[in-house]
């Protein structure tokens, strides 16, 4: 995963997530992405410091948070790990197999994919709902 600091053409600034720089640029030319604020299409990612991580996670308080977050991580590649295992990944085709089997109830599968945020609204409006997971790296670097 990745985030991105981005901005629109009326210079709102926002963040988001993505599985990967590629899959960024791909859904900015196809034009999926919109600001949350104005619904612009015209997005563009904007300067962004690295993100550094300490080998502790240190909260607010000062308190040493690395074994939750290494027992969440655990969790999390666990979900993926089954995931990728138990679904079928239908990339970008994810909201047009998504209404498929909503509206055609005889072809049910366990898939996943890729969706803009504009994409789960409509979905979501048609009454169909998602459930988003949190995709990490389970490549160590």
């Amino acid at each position: 995963m990745i985030k991105y600091n981005l901005q629109c053409k009326n210079n709102h600034e926002f963040e988001s997530w993505f599985s990967s720089s590629s899959e960024y640029e791909k859904l900015r030319k196809k034009k999926l992405l919109e600001c949350i604020y104005c619904k612009s299409l015209k997005i563009e990612k904007s300067i962004m410091s690295p993100s550094i991580v300490a080998s502790k996670k240190i909260d607010q308080k000062g308190h040493d948070r690395s074994k939750e977050f290494n027992l969440i991580r655990k969790d999390l590649i666990k979900i993926k790990k089954f995931v990728e295992k138990n679904f079928e990944f239908v990339g970008d085709k994810f909201t047009q197999e998504v209404r498929d089997m909503h509206y055609n109830k005889h072809k049910n599968k366990n898939i996943y994919g890729t969706a803009s945020l504009q994409e789960k609204q409509e979905l979501e409006d048609e009454g169909i709902e998602l459930e988003s997971i949190p995709w990490i790296n389970t490549k160590e670097n």
